[in-house]
């Protein structure tokens, strides 16, 4: 069951809200709003100009008498209400002009999220870290099995995003797959549209061959690093892009660019049976360390079908 809660009900709002505009899409939490979420889903909805559309959830109860069952529904229901006008006000305030509708559907939050998601630009949502096992198995748990299985780019948003980043620079994780092209084009689109530069990363395991053999693979990681760049960075000359190659594990070298970036977008790939195998170990890891918003890009479907990645 899904009912509309906004405010906004015009022939205007229906056109840019339907899924040929496709907007963007926040989920609102109602145990705890994520301001730092919400902020980055309607400043990015003002710089795309696109629609915004607020999402919260009342999950299934489980467990409780027929009675108890129905007053903490409706418990619920009440919360998530509040929370969704909470949201609704907040982004209102801060973008008058900004087209937002806001939408509370029963069911669990990490699968109606998905399910919208085949409509949106992107997906932003907020974590608050939990441990593995809440994460994965967690009735709750919504960025890790959404980030995992999301037809669109997911943002993870656990902080406000630096202030302090001078030039302002986003960082985007390069492998040479598929996943990561798609990923490079997001970046470039996202940088050209925050006049920031684009610093693209390739991460090689430390060398553990010869000094030469180690400088020919340094020079191919690189001649790679270019290719996969050039195409994407030519549709948008204005953009400033900063090719590194590093040594080391990529989670500890992409946290560590995080420190300095206002987001970090990496491309998706892998498959298995838990949201976590899906990811792969590095996306996985970066949703855990990463000190900045984490864009997470779904690759092609035919790069999604193979193991290996992330």
């Amino acid at each position: 069951m899904s009912r509309a809660t906004g405010r906004d009900t015009s022939p205007v709002m229906d056109r840019v809200m339907s899924r040929d505009v496709n907007g963007v899409l926040a989920g609102v939490d109602p145990r705890e709003l994520s301001v730092a979420a919400l902020l980055w889903a309607a400043d990015e909805a003002a710089r795309r100009k696109l629609g915004l559309r607020l999402v919260t959830t009342v999950p299934p109860v489980h467990d409780r008498l027929p009675y108890d069952a129905f007053h903490h529904r409706s418990a619920l229901r009440t919360r998530a209400e509040s929370a969704l006008a909470n949201a609704e006000d907040l982004v209102r305030e801060l973008h008058p002009g900004l087209p937002c509708a806001t939408e509370l559907v029963d069911g669990a939050p990490a699968a109606v999220l998905r399910e919208r998601a085949a409509r949106a630009a992107l997906v932003v949502v907020g974590s608050r870290r939990p441990n593995r096992i809440a994460e994965v198995f967690g009735e709750g748990s919504v960025a890790l099995p959404l980030t995992a299985c999301a037809a669109c780019p997911v943002v993870v948003v656990r902080a406000p995003e630096p202030t302090a980043v001078h030039p302002p620079t986003l960082v985007v994780g390069v492998d040479g797959s598929a996943s990561c092209r798609a990923a490079v084009a997001f970046a470039v689109e996202e940088a050209s549209l925050r006049g920031a530069r684009l610093r693209a990363v390739w991460v090689r395991p430390r060398p553990v061959l010869a000094r030469e053999d180690a400088d020919e693979g340094l020079a191919g990681r690189r001649r790679l690093l270019a290719e996969s760049v050039a195409g994407r960075a030519g549709r948008h000359p204005e953009v400033e892009v900063v090719e590194e190659v590093v040594g080391g594990h990529p989670v500890e070298q992409l946290a560590l660019a995080s420190r300095s970036a206002l987001a970090l977008v990496v491309g998706r790939r892998g498959r298995g049976g838990y949201p976590g195998m899906r990811l792969g170990s590095t996306v996985h890891g970066l949703l855990h360390h990463a000190e900045c918003p984490v864009v997470t890009v779904p690759g092609p479907p035919a790069d999604r079908s193979r193991t290996a990645g992330g």
